[in-house]
């Protein structure tokens, strides 16, 4: 979850917070503050209350964990709500969540370790660590350094590679590396900002080159056992079910991320295993573990005992900003938490939040998403995970317990949640009546079914088979067990997916016929709420 994303309806979404956001005020229910934010004890108390508030709103949600730091100590690590949907064990600080990219985070603090040691520079080549790495764009692969590979700015588009690793995917980590060089670059270098999980995988890669140990390995040793983080695990195949906040979600009808609240997976890695992807996205914490981390941070690396973790100037050098996300003419009293300038620096996204800097990232897996805020000028930050994909919900908790901590009065994000939630389902319905009733009247295919079968390439995927079966067409992604379903005619030279595992999401497959044969294809995604990493618009195939 980044501050870019463009829809609130999708499970990985921005927050109020970003420059982009627009928001109305409205006056029920408006949270007010009764007492002072640099009273620790009440601080936590009126976090308390409000998340309690939140999920009374949200009643469909299963658990949540929260940790509150400040001044170096944690005053609130607390589980709420069940960890499995109907069942009776509760969460509590203990309780493992998935954290997605809140991982980023970690692996740039692994790099600034290295850093520090003089093992490596932010600003030379991945060349120089990685020998013979390349991209698509060979000049840009000679060039793109360290920081750029924490920085979303090396020129992909949104989520570009991400199907090599998502959903769940048997790739090794040098079968991701190998197909790095062929993802196709669709921006200028350092031109904007596009969020891409495949530069951390690198990012985490340069780490194993230069240490010698794989970045599970590294991050276990040089940073988890160092700070006490002895109940997170770097992949989530190694959280232990019966200490787990389980994933759920909705999975329609009649799209994804509508319907009822449902259980995904009786573990968290049975939606979500990015072990070989592990940098951009592995971790597993607790509330109680997390909030060491969020003192270590806002400590500027130093740690309880009096070392270091990583320098202050490298802390300072990860707060950095290095690409612009969005800007605006700033808050008004409709849009109070409209930033002037949102950025990104290295794993963490910083941004003017009622007049204080605020650092922050966000994490998205199928069944869970989460949320670690740094106000630094308070010396406060704060962490919320979800067991759901309720990313209305994480957004009003955000910016509710901002506000809480910031000592801000009058405005009502539960309210204002509730109304963007209702505009974006009415929104996602009329979008998918408006696609089934395209399908009903759209043309058939120029040619027989069977002559599209076949088994179709992508440079950097892989490949995709399409084979008769029955009367119609099955479609299978080679290397995503998820990914397979049968195909059938939408309109013309389109066809669509119907995979039969509903928590995934189906595409649009295009074909280009010449001389009477389909020779090339493209596809996107059928949903206009598909989580980005679905990046099925970055395939260029073509028949083998």
């Amino acid at each position: 979850m980044t501050l870019s994303q463009p829809r609130l309806t999708r499970r990985r979404a921005l927050f109020a917070t970003a420059a982009s956001a627009g928001v109305v005020a409205l006056p029920a229910r408006a949270w007010s503050v009764q007492t002072p934010a640099n009273d620790t004890a009440s601080l936590a108390d009126q976090v308390d209350a409000y998340v309690r508030q939140c999920l009374g709103a949200w009643p469909d949600q299963p658990a949540l964990g929260v940790a509150l730091v400040k001044d170096g100590q944690a005053v609130l690590t607390r589980g709420y709500g069940v960890r499995r949907q109907g069942g009776a064990d509760r969460a509590d600080a203990h309780t493992l969540f998935a954290i997605a990219s809140n991982t980023k985070n970690v692996t740039a603090a692994a790099l600034a370790i290295l850093v520090d040691e003089g093992k490596v520079k932010w600003d030379e080549p991945v060349a120089s660590y990685i020998p013979g790495f390349t991209l698509s764009d060979p000049v840009i692969g000679a060039r793109i350094t360290v920081r750029d590979t924490l920085s979303h700015r090396a020129g992909f588009g949104l989520g570009a590679g991400d199907l090599l690793f998502w959903p769940n995917s048997p790739r090794t980590r040098a079968e991701i590396m190998a197909a790095v060089p062929h993802v196709p670059i669709e921006d200028g270098f350092r031109a904007n900002y596009h969020y891409c999980n495949l530069m951390f995988v690198v990012a985490g890669e340069i780490i194993a080159h230069v240490s010698g140990q794989p970045w599970e390995t590294f991050v276990q040793t040089r940073i988890l056992d160092r700070v006490g983080m002895s109940e997170t695990v770097p992949f989530t195949s190694m959280a232990d079910p019966a200490k787990s906040a389980l994933p759920h979600g909705r999975v329609g009808p009649p799209l994804r991320y509508q319907g009822a609240m449902t259980l995904l997976s009786d573990t968290i890695a049975g939606i979500w295993n990015w072990d070989a992807a592990g940098a951009a996205g592995g971790f597993c914490t607790t509330p109680a573990d997390w909030a060491k981390w969020i003192a270590v941070r806002l400590a500027m690396g130093a740690l309880p005992d009096g070392t270091r973790l990583f320098s202050e100037a490298s802390a300072r050098e990860m707060w950095r900003p290095n690409i612009i996300v969005g800007s605006s003419p700033g808050p008004t009293a409709e849009l109070p938490g409209r930033a002037i300038a949102s950025t990104y620096a290295m794993g963490w996204s910083v941004q003017d939040y009622r007049g204080e800097r605020l650092i922050s990232h966000g994490g998205g897996s199928p069944g869970g998403i989460s949320a670690t805020v740094l106000i630094p000028g308070r010396n406060v930050g704060f962490a919320i995970f979800s067991n759901a994909e309720e990313s209305f919900l994480l957004r009003t908790l955000r910016s509710g317990i901002a506000d809480i901590v910031m000592g801000k009065t009058g405005f009502d994000w539960i309210a204002d949640s509730k109304r963007l939630e209702a505009e974006g389902i009415a929104a996602s319905l009329k979008a998918a009546a408006e696609i089934d009733a395209k399908q009903v009247a759209g043309a058939p295919p120029s040619l027989a079914l069977a002559a599209y079968a076949g088994t179709w390439r992508d440079p950097w995927y892989g490949d995709i088979v399409i084979e008769p079966r029955g009367d119609g067409l099955w479609l299978s992604f080679s290397r995503t067990p998820a990914l397979q379903g049968p195909l059938e005619t939408y309109d013309g030279e389109t066809l669509r997916t119907r995979f039969p595992d509903r928590r995934e999401e189906d595409a649009f497959i295009t074909f280009v016929i010449e001389d009477g044969q389909p020779v090339r294809a493209t596809m996107k995604g059928v949903s206009p709420d598909i989580d980005f990493s679905y990046d099925y618009q970055n395939l260029r195939l073509t028949r083998r």
